[in-house]
């Protein structure tokens, strides 16, 4: 075509014109020097600021602006890169499955919205550099959403879409002296929308970085780098390197390693055309590239032109490893490869798709730090430079074109439309699309060793055309394999998968599969859903990869980050905005949230602690005696770590001493003796051993730990504390118990409004409760509470927490009026003991009884018990919820920490003595729920400022101390709608249930982590003032 039809927007079978071939992404410069300055004069970037106009529609676009007459220096201006969204025209919309026009205009696959399809018309008037005049000038866009047209000077210049990989166009003939004028219209959505149906925000516009290059006289066009191995050995390979080239010269090719030249190779064109080459060289005992060693030697490459000056001088990195199937295994070099992976979108709270490096940088170094080593690119292409940090950094990758059609094949399911609705399936129009994009995937990363893995794409159903598809993967690339997750929805095509991949499967499933499979090994593309407070339960899934031999290669979480966008609520406070809250609908709300790192400044979540655990690659089981050591590096030796052995006494650190002679070669176990004999000083010991690093890295200082266990090696107790004497006080409607420093007062319930219960506790003249303590069996709903519908089977809880009362309760006495023996006040020796008897208001009637003891020297022992009644669920929790004035805004404890711990999400925690403050508690999920519990409490403070406060004690506790009840986060769909802090809230439980995590839509908490109602509830725990 010689001119722009916007009708080809609306053919799948039109999706590309004028474009040059896909190739390597090659960092090119005119010579070695400015490589080393990282500024390259072959190219001018055009990113900055260009002229713009918005339109919602095509007809609506302002027409003929592309011509050179046409002047529009006084349109508005915009940024580059960025979406359009981000900048204030139209807005962001978030939808998962759904298409984002659904409901508002009806088309078919391959049609176009009309009424609102958002047209960008960009202008960039800019000079050619005088160093870059006279040669082959190229423009690259390296990424537009969705679709593309380009016009140069009034000329129409090509077409392109596929948002995620580059479009490269030749403007020699374009350009004109002095100034041009550069002109883009782009669509919001294209036919190839319909196969850009990922899980995230819709956005539109030149969203990743443009620049101009010059075509030196001798250049390299494209360059294909493998490493290849001979028999089964890893002690030689071959780098077999070819490529194009363009223009004659002589091409000089030199490997290093570091300062030392490994080999050099001239090769000589004067055929005056473009050319191919090949050639190979053989290596002796090279140095293997791995996520725990990634080692990388350098490729340079000089191009002298025929005058024999440098023309171009790049280097490419090469790492040498060998991935392979090999007996129904995946092996990379030859060892049984684990993925500890996440799914990874490039999302920015401040900048939508576009990420910067810092940014990316931030989240490798972050995913490290965590024992992340493996990301599945989801659902596209990431920015390129993401595949240099893991050549680098050592992160391994599933390289996912840029496919999705899940609405499409979910309408089918659902029974709303038929086959031919779903898309591409063997739909001839679609295929070509599906080809090119796999081109694109393929050539721009083929070079980075961190890609393990191609992925045809995602949530595609199945089909001829994702088995083409695949099968060109393998044409192009027969040292990497091919990944499809859709083939276990549609097994017409099962090959085009080389291993079973699945999407939050059971354990039981993996475990299922595994004994009937077909003999591919099993990776979870997707798994542990961590959408809020999730993860609970991850060990299963690590328990199951670390068997010997296993077919289950691990797994990739869901997700890395919360999509969430910087946004002001009504009063102009900055808040992490998800679904809906640009006002767009269709939307899918707060599923927008899934990561393991929070949206905003990227920072790991309280989840990313159980990931750290279940990630490290080094076991360490503690016990009395000794402890064992679990290498499950492939190529490392523990040797490699630091180790260090530190002996703690309730929760404080007494010891600490390095080891020696810690070695554990790759794969295997050791025993050592114990390293601390237990003292005899009162006190509970515990003994951490760590793995340190040794020397610093790209991702982390010396000394950061890698690996631990921990456990609790034995307990001297302490002599008994001397009784101290107190007195009761009885009233006619309280009961009143004085003693030394504290007084307490418990009433009975003497009018239609009066307290029932304990409602007051005063330490040192200071009254420390604000409301009476009462039982409770509530948290907040998490996400995958709701998606799994708690409320709906255990919602009488709630209620039963808010509304319990004692009206009623107890025997009734002999009296002239009608009263119940509610409170049973009993008078001992060394204590007085107050029990209450609640009817929980359930349906069966269910009841309870809160006993208080208390002795002289002021401290309160706490009795919640509970006869579970048949054919009433069992209860989130089990404690007793406390008001304190929000004043007493600090909290120490002694358990499990630093980060929040549940029953399904202890792995990760260490024993020991934390201190925070209380509202740092409130982890920052989307959407406020449940969060901030400690488990395997022994104690914990609640104090203010000066440290005066309440005292918690007991064994094993669940604990928590928030600004807010239940109630009120349930109550609130954002942070900025909770009320303010009035109190500080205190929940002593003796367990909460799991949280979850196999999926939020439905998976329930595992049923050992839930609380055991088949017989009597019964625990204690003692509070004082302090």
């Amino acid at each position: 075509m010689t001119q722009s039809d916007y009708n080809k927007v609306k053919d799948p079978g039109f999706f590309k014109e004028n474009v040059l071939p896909a190739h390597a992404a090659l960092n090119l410069y005119a010579n070695e020097a400015e490589a080393v300055w990282g500024e390259s004069s072959l190219k001018q970037p055009l990113d900055g600021i260009w002229k713009f106009s918005y339109a919602v529609n095509i007809a609506s676009a302002v027409k003929g602006f592309e011509q050179e007459t046409y002047d529009c220096r006084s349109w508005a201006d915009i940024r580059v890169p960025a979406h359009i969204q981000m900048e204030g025209y139209d807005i962001p919309q978030y939808v998962n499955t759904q298409y984002p026009w659904d409901g508002r205009e009806e088309i078919l696959p391959g049609e176009i919205p009309e009424r609102f399809n958002p047209v960008a018309s960009y202008v960039k008037y800019f000079e050619v550099p005088e160093r870059m005049r006279g040669k082959e000038i190229r423009i690259v866009f390296e990424g537009v959403e969705s679709g593309m047209a380009l016009w140069c000077n009034g000329v129409y210049v090509g077409y392109s879409e596929d948002s995620f990989t580059p479009s490269e166009f030749d403007l020699t003939s374009y350009l004109k002296n002095g100034e041009n004028k550069l002109a883009v219209q782009v669509y919001k959505w294209t036919s190839s929308s319909w196969c850009e149906d990922q899980d995230f925000y819709r956005f539109s516009g030149i969203y990743r970085s443009v620049y101009l290059y010059a075509v030196p006289t001798a250049h390299v066009e494209d360059l294909t780098v493998k490493t290849l191995f001979e028999g089964e050995t890893f002690d030689r390979a071959k780098l077999a390197v070819n490529g194009r080239i363009k223009g004659n010269g002589v091409y000089k090719f030199c490997l290093k390693d570091g300062g030392t030249t490994l080999f050099e190779k001239e090769l000589r064109m004067e055929t005056g055309a473009d050319s191919e080459f090949a050639f190979e060289e053989m290596m002796e005992k090279p140095e293997l590239w791995s996520a725990e060693n990634p080692y990388l030697y350098q490729l340079e490459i000089v191009c002298c032109g025929e005058n024999g000056g440098v023309a171009e001088y790049m280097s490419q990195p090469v790492g040498f490893r060998k991935f392979e199937m090999k007996n129904g295994r995946m092996l990379l070099n030859g060892k049984r490869i684990v993925f500890k992976g996440t799914n990874r979108h490039d999302f920015s709270s401040v900048s939508g798709r576009y990420v910067s490096y810092e940014e990316l940088v931030k989240d490798v170094v972050t995913m490290k730090r965590n024992n992340t080593n493996a990301i599945r690119t989801s659902h596209y292409p990431d920015d390129e430079r993401l595949y240099e940090l893991c050549d680098r950094y050592g992160l391994y990758l599933i390289a996912e074109s840029n496919l999705e059609s899940h609405g499409t094949w979910d309408a089918y399911l659902k029974g709303k439309k038929d086959m031919s609705y779903v898309v591409p399936d063997d739909k001839a129009e679609w295929k070509e699309m599906m080809y090119d994009r796999i081109r694109s995937c393929y050539h721009r990363d083929k070079n980075h060793p961190a890609v393990l893995i191609w992925s045809v794409g995602n949530e595609s159903f199945g089909g001829e055309t994702i088995y083409e598809m695949s099968e060109l993967f393998r044409k192009l690339d027969d040292t990497r394999l091919v990944h499809y997750e859709g083939v276990f929805n549609d097994r017409r095509y099962n090959d085009s998968s080389d291993m079973e991949s699945r999407m939050y499967a059971k354990v039981a499933d993996i475990e299922e599969y595994l004994e009937s499979g077909d003999g591919k090994p099993f990776i979870c593309c997707e798994y542990t859903h961590a959408m809020g407070n999730s993860c609970g339960a991850m060990h299963k899934y690590t328990e199951l990869a670390d068997r010997e031999n296993s077919a289950y290669q691990g797994g990739f979480i869901w997700d890395y980050i919360d999509q969430s966008i910087y946004k002001k609520d009504r009063y102009g406070k900055w808040f992490q905005a998800y679904g809906g809250d640009f006002g767009e609908r269709p939307t899918d709300y707060n599923f927008s949230g899934n990561g393991i790192a929070y949206g905003g400044e990227r920072e790991a979540s309280p989840k990313m602690q159980a990931v750290k655990f279940n990630y490290q690659n080094i076991a360490v089981t503690v016990k009395k005696d000794g402890f064992e050591v679990w290498n499950k590096n492939l190529f490392v030796s523990t040797d490699s770590f630091r180790c260090v052995a530190e002996l703690l006494r309730d929760g404080i650190s007494v010891e600490k001493k390095e080891l020696a002679g810690i070695t554990v070669v790759p794969e295997s176990r050791c025993t050592y003796p114990a390293p601390f004999a237990l003292p005899d000083v009162p006190g509970e010991y515990a003994v951490t051993v760590s793995f340190l690093l040794k020397e610093d890295t790209l991702w982390a200082k010396a000394g950061h730990e890698t690996a631990f266990g921990q456990a609790v090696i034995g307990k001297v107790d302490a002599p008994a504390e001397e009784k101290k004497p107190f007195t009761v006080i009885w009233g006619n409607d309280n009961v009143g118990v004085r003693g030394e420093c504290f007084d307490v007062l418990f009433a009975e319930p003497a009018g239609a409004s009066s307290a029932f219960g304990l409602v007051s506790y005063r330490y040192a003249g200071k009254e420390l409760i604000e409301t009476v303590p009462r039982p409770n069996f509530w948290r907040a709903p998490t996400d995958n509470d709701e998606g799994n519908n708690m409320a709906g089977r255990q919602g009488q809880w709630k209620l039963a927490s808010l509304y319990a009362t004692g009206k009623g309760m107890g025997r009734e006495l002999d009296v002239p009026g009608r009263a119940f023996e509610n409170p049973i006040v009993k008078e001992e020796a060394d204590h007085v003991s107050v029990t209450y008897l609640y009817n929980l208001q359930t349906t069966p009637e269910a009841v309870c009884q809160l006993n208080y003891k208390v002795y002289g020297d002021g401290s309160v022992r706490t009795t919640l018990t509970y006869d579970p009644v048949e054919g009433l669920s069992d209860m989130p929790e089990f404690g007793v919820l406390f008001k304190l004035n929000a004043d007493y805004d600090r909290l120490e404890w002694y358990g499990n920490g630093p980060e929040e711990t549940y029953t399904d999400k202890e792995q990760g925690a260490k024993l020991g003595v934390y201190r925070n403050r209380v509202a740092d508690n409130m982890a920052a999920y989307l959407v406020p729920q449940e969060c901030g519990n400690k488990t395997k409490v022994r104690w914990a403070k609640v104090t203010d400022m000066r440290g005066r406060g309440m005292l918690f004690s007991g064994e094993d506790l669940s604990f928590s101390a928030l600004p807010y009840t239940p109630h009120e986060i349930e109550n609130a769909r954002h942070f900025y709608e909770l009320p303010p802090v009035h109190y500080t809230v205190v929940r002593v439980a003796k367990e909460q249930m799991g949280v979850g995590g196999d999926d939020s839509w439905g998976a329930p908490v595992h049923p050992e982590y839930h609380l055991d109602v088949s017989g009597k509830m019964e625990f204690s725990f003692t509070f004082r003032g302090i």
